[in-house]
């Protein structure tokens, strides 16, 4: 049953920034007990509020769980003092706060919001200063006065903060028009969130809102599995049932947002779909540039091809074989270039041969991969510098605005003869689109990758896409080098991808199974990570070269838990090291973690020259220097070379890396992997997710757990069906054209 309490704030318990969950011990005039819920800015010696009830913890005993707090604004001369003072107004010192409370008295607030002319009275406060004391008086009564009208809607702190600062005072308005529009606008607030809210706020079930909204929410789940489209049919039906409408209300509000241009219905493969309009535009234009470069005239070679690799090969000393010559030969003649192969077939032999030819003809070349990691890996293996497609693209922030931009597209186009790009497998159909928009008719544009290995994160499936159309030169690179072939990994990597399972344990090789029941694989692996690999491969680094890959985010053995585990064995509490919890999560000095988003705004400094940078990418991997909880940043050096701080409020862009899944190591590589083999769901457990993780090691691969997982992932080859119309545009673009 719903209470409401009257009372001060004794002690702060508790605070968590980032969600605002927060522990007081609370007194009215009658009692003290602990009250739990999420606050903004809880102040001790306050006056709140509260609405909830009492609920008894198994652990902490009879606790009052707000669900709204409203602060009480002070009515004697000391507590208007303290609370002007206390930060909400910003500008308003002890001494200040105590002139304006001499001259005003009780009447204080009254003043600041009803006749703030009157503030200039006070000395030292002048025009200026009075309207900004007005202007943070007013935001934080009609802050105030939002929570309160939403707390009837189930609407936490953090969100209430958010709608206000999106919206200001309309912010109630907003909600009971259209709950729906939030989820476009506030981080954090999905369809299903929204939905509950819409039916606070009496919206009806079959609302055009509604329908529309849960129509644009089923699209963008598919998107996030990797879906470009939907068969029309197939999303209608499913539209329904989730929405609980009929198919015709469906249909019809889906046939209005495709005229008002928010949705769009194609043709693909003869079939309807529905599409969101930007993978709809991103999937036509990269069709049409692609086939605009590949007939394209391009900058002319004075030698033949064929001698400028005959040049190559002295120079160099190097013999290649047919294919290579093949493609290092496509790559002058075509506009546009595809070249696959897995690990060991000479993909990077071919770059590098590239890359001399060239230089020796005059011609700029520019090297790019998806990921910060890859591009490190591209740039070692070349000796040329690398970038993530997103800094050769100059992504950043649009002056005066807070959205990102390319800054390199059509207008302001990348101004080299040739851009190769390497991991392509992991560049989804958006990234392309950007690619492509700032590659002018002309370039060469040469894409390497392995068409094996898993799709990218992102919706589309490009690299396969391409390869599949048949429309673009390509060449599939087979044979295994002698050097190559040294190697357990990339033997094995190669048996597993025709379908052939593994060797493994042979003396003096690299590709090990330790056989273990599903219970002991956990402890196993932090076994092998503490002690038996450290002592079996001498100076290895338990940090940086080993790594721990896992088919799962969740679950005892998902990357989460694992994680957890190593954490605590390889880098455990410790008086002399500082750390920070943030919900579930432990940040401790001495972690190792990991960059999960792009940010082109962070700042850095090179530890070894102390210059300044800018930027960290999805994918840099890094150890947590310095927690500071005094003034809430943690400090993290990246690759031994960079030192980043983060506030804690934007602690989301990283995470533990002991462990991760096999997906966000795409692009990376480590001497050693090790990887449980126990059941996981069969989605997760196929054969080109176990060959993107063996192909991620170059020392060692370890897996523990049951050979027969392994043998049963590699004879699941049903990877997951992706809508993907790249293909399907490319070769109608070529067939009209052509016939």
């Amino acid at each position: 049953m719903k209470e409401e309490k009257t009372g001060t704030a004794a002690e702060l318990i508790f605070h968590n920034e980032s969600n605002y969950y927060t522990i007081l011990l609370f007194e009215t005039e009658e009692e003290q007990f602990f009250a739990v819920g999420n606050m903004a800015y809880p102040k001790v010696g306050r006056s709140y509020r509260l609405i909830g009830e009492w609920k008894n913890h198994p652990k902490y005993g009879e606790q009052f769980a707000f669900s709204s707090s409203e602060e009480l604004e002070p009515t004697t001369a000391e507590g208007i003092a303290a609370f002007l003072c206390s930060g909400i107004i910003k500008g308003i010192g002890p001494k200040m706060a105590a002139a304006i409370v001499r001259k005003f008295g009780a009447d204080t607030l009254d003043v600041i919001l009803k006749t703030p002319e009157r503030l200039p009275e006070v000395a030292g406060i002048g025009t200026a200063k009075a309207r900004a004391i007005e202007d943070g008086y007013r935001e934080h009564r009609e802050y105030a006065d939002t929570v309160l009208a939403l707390s009837d809607y189930d609407i936490s702190a953090n969100v209430c903060m958010k709608l206000y600062k999106a919206y200001g005072k309309d912010a109630v308005k907003t909600i009971k028009d259209n709950p729906y529009t939030l989820i476009g606008d506030i981080y954090g607030i999905g369809f299903k969130k929204a939905d509950k809210i819409a039916v606070s706020v009496g919206i009806k079930n079959d609302s055009p809102h509604r329908i529309k909204s849960g129509i644009k929410y089923l699209l963008s789940q598919l998107v996030g599995s990797g879906d470009t489209y939907a068969p029309a049919a197939e999303f209608t039906e499913n539209a329904a049932r989730f929405l609980d409408v009929t198919r015709e209300q469906v249909s019809d509000c889906a046939f209005e947002m495709v005229m008002d241009g928010d949705l769009c219905k194609d043709l693909i493969d003869g079939s309807a779909v529905y599409m969101l309009f930007s993978y709809y535009r991103a999937e036509r234009y990269a069709a049409a540039k692609l086939y605009e470069l590949c007939t394209s005239e391009l900058s002319g070679i004075a030698v033949s091809a064929e001698n400028l690799i005959k040049q190559e090969e002295t120079r160099s000393n190097i013999r290649l074989s047919e294919k290579q010559k093949n493609a290092v030969e496509a790559s002058i003649k075509n506009g546009v270039l595809v070249i696959t192969g897995g690990p060991g077939t000479g993909k990077t032999t071919i770059i590098n041969t590239i890359l001399s030819i060239y230089d020796y003809a005059g011609l700029s070349t520019a090297l790019a991969a998806p990921t910060g990691r890859a591009a490190k890996r591209m740039q070692q293996a070349t000796g040329r510098s690398a970038s993530t497609i997103h800094r050769l693209l100059e992504y950043a922030y649009a002056d005066g605005e807070d959205r990102m931009i390319f800054g390199k597209n059509e207008e302001n186009p990348l101004g080299y003869d040739c851009i190769i790009i390497d991991e392509m497998s992991m560049v989804d159909i958006l990234l392309m689109e950007a690619l492509l928009r700032a590659v002018s008719p002309g370039t060469r544009l040469v894409l390497v990758g392995d068409a094996d290995q898993l799709p990218p994160v992102g919706a589309g499936n490009v690299l396969k896409d391409i390869l599949g159309c048949e429309t673009i030169q390509s060449c599939r690179l087979t044979d295994i080098f002698r050097q190559a072939q040294e190697s357990a990994i990339v033997v094995n990597a190669h048996l597993i991808n025709r379908g052939d399972h593994p060797a493994y344990n042979e003396k003096g090789q690299d590709f090990f199974m330790v056989k273990r029941s599903s219970k002991d694989i956990k402890g196993t692996i932090a076994q092998l990570c503490q002690q038996r690999l450290p002592a079996f491969f001498k100076d290895l680094d338990p940090y940086n070269d080993i790594q721990v890959l896992t088919p799962a985010r969740k679950g005892e053995l998902g990357c989460v838990e694992l994680s957890r585990m190593l954490q605590d064995k390889l880098n455990p509490p410790s008086p002399s090291k500082a750390e920070k919890k943030i919900g579930e999560r432990i940040f401790r000095e001495g972690d190792k973690v990991m960059q999960i988003k792009n940010n082109y705004r962070t700042e850095w400094k090179n530890i070894h020259t102390m210059v300044p940078g800018i930027g960290v990418f999805n994918g840099d991997m890094g150890i947590i220097d310095t927690v500071d909880n005094e003034n809430g940043i943690i400090g993290v050096i990246f690759d031994n070379e960079i030192y980043v701080r983060y506030d804690y409020s934007n602690i989301d862009e990283l995470e533990s890396a002991f462990a991760l899944t096999v997906h966000k190591s795409q692009g990376s590589e480590f001497p050693v992997v090790v990887m449980p083999m126990a059941a996981f769901p069969p989605m997760l457990s196929t054969r080109n997710l176990l060959y993107t993780a063996i192909t991620r090691a170059k020392e060692a691969v370890v897996l523990v757990g049951n050979p027969e997982v392994c043998n049963a992932m590699v004879d699941n080859n049903t990877a997951q069906k992706r809508y993907s119309g790249l293909g399907y545009r490319l070769r109608s673009l070529w067939n009209l054209i052509y016939e």
